[in-house]
C-alpha cells in the first residue's frame, strides 16, 4: 500500500493562554498543502520494521509511525509490517509532517486490514499522538481551536491560487517556541479575518511565532519580503516555523 502523506500550514496562528496542563489554547486555520507529501508505504510483514529516506535526520527511534502502528497493534491484534517512510516534508518546519504521517499511517492500517475503524475512534486514536494530528483525518480546510483539537468546518478553497513554500533549513522545536511567546487575545478574531477578501489578510492575519522567531533567524523575515516583492498577496511563517510560504494569483 502506497500512501500520500501531505503537509498543512496555518493561516494565522494565535497563541491565546497557557494552561494548566503546560499546553497552550489557540486560534489558527489550518489549510492542506497537498501538493507537498511525505510518501509512506505499508505490506503485511512476519516482523516488524521502519525505514526512512530521503532525509539526513534519525526518525527512526519512537518515529510516530510507529507509535500509530503499536496503537492499533495493541487494540485491534494486527500482523506486523513492514513501513518504508520517504520524507520530502521539511522537518521542524511548521508543516505538520510528523503528524500527518501518523494519521496516514492509522488510516492506512484501517484500509489495509479492514478493521473498519470509526472517524470518531481515528479521532481518538490521533489525538494520542499528537495535538494537530486530527486535523488529518478529513485533511480538509479547519478553524482550530484549544490545543489543535477542537476543529470546525470553514469555507476556504485557495484552488484558484498558487502557495510556494521556502524552506530555510532551520529545525525549530515547538515546545521552545512556545516558551518564546507571550500569550494574548487578538484584536481581531481569525474566523472573521479568513472572511475578508485575500487582499486584506496582511494587513490583520497574523502569526504570533513570527515576531520571536524572526528575531532569533533574522533571514525569516528576509523570506517573507522576498515573497512580497515577488508580488505575494499574502506570506507568513507556518506554525511555529520555520518555513515561509507565500500565496499567489495563479
Amino acid at each position: 500500500m502506497i500512501l500520500y502523506s501531505n503537509a498543512k500550514i496555518n493561516l494565522g496562528l494565535n497563541i491565546l493562554e497557557r494552561r494548566k496542563d503546560n499546553y497552550h489554547n489557540i486560534s489558527s486555520i489550518f489549510y492542506p498543502l497537498y501538493n507537498t507529501y511525505d510518501i509512506l508505504e505499508i505490506k503485511p510483514s512476519d516482523y516488524f520494521s521502519l525505514s526512512i529516506s530521503g532525509t539526513n535526520l534519525n526518525l527512526t527511534k519512537d518515529n510516530i509511525c510507529k507509535q500509530a502502528f503499536l496503537i492499533l497493534k495493541e487494540r485491534y491484534n494486527i500482523p506486523d509490517v513492514k513501513i518504508h517512510l520517504h520524507k520530502m516534508i521539511p522537518i521542524g518546519a511548521g508543516l505538520g509532517g510528523g503528524s500527518s504521517n501518523g494519521v496516514c499511517m492509522l488510516k492506512g492500517l484501517n484500509k489495509l486490514f479492514n478493521l473498519n475503524i470509526t472517524k470518531e475512534k481515528l479521532y481518538e486514536y490521533s489525538l494520542s499522538l499528537g495535538a494537530d494530528c486530527p486535523f488529518f483525518i478529513d485533511n480538509t480546510p479547519k478553524y482550530v481551536k484549544g490545543i489543535g483539537d477542537k476543529l470546525s468546518e470553514v469555507n476556504l478553497d485557495l484552488s484558484d491560487y498558487l502557495i510556494k513554500i521556502i524552506d530555510p533549513n532551520i529545525y525549530v522545536s515547538t515546545a521552545q517556541a512556545y516558551k518564546l511567546v507571550n500569550p494574548k487575545k487578538p484584536v481581531l478574531e481569525i474566523l472573521k479575518i479568513i472572511k475578508k477578501p485575500i487582499t486584506e489578510w496582511k494587513d490583520y492575519l497574523e502569526n504570533d511565532f513570527e515576531k520571536p522567531m524572526f528575531n532569533l533567524y533574522p533571514e525569516l523575515i528576509e523570506y517573507k519580503n522576498k515573497f512580497y516583492e515577488e508580488g505575494a498577496i499574502y506570506s507568513s511563517m507556518s506554525g511555529s516555523g520555520s518555513v515561509v510560504f507565500g500565496i499567489f494569483k495563479k
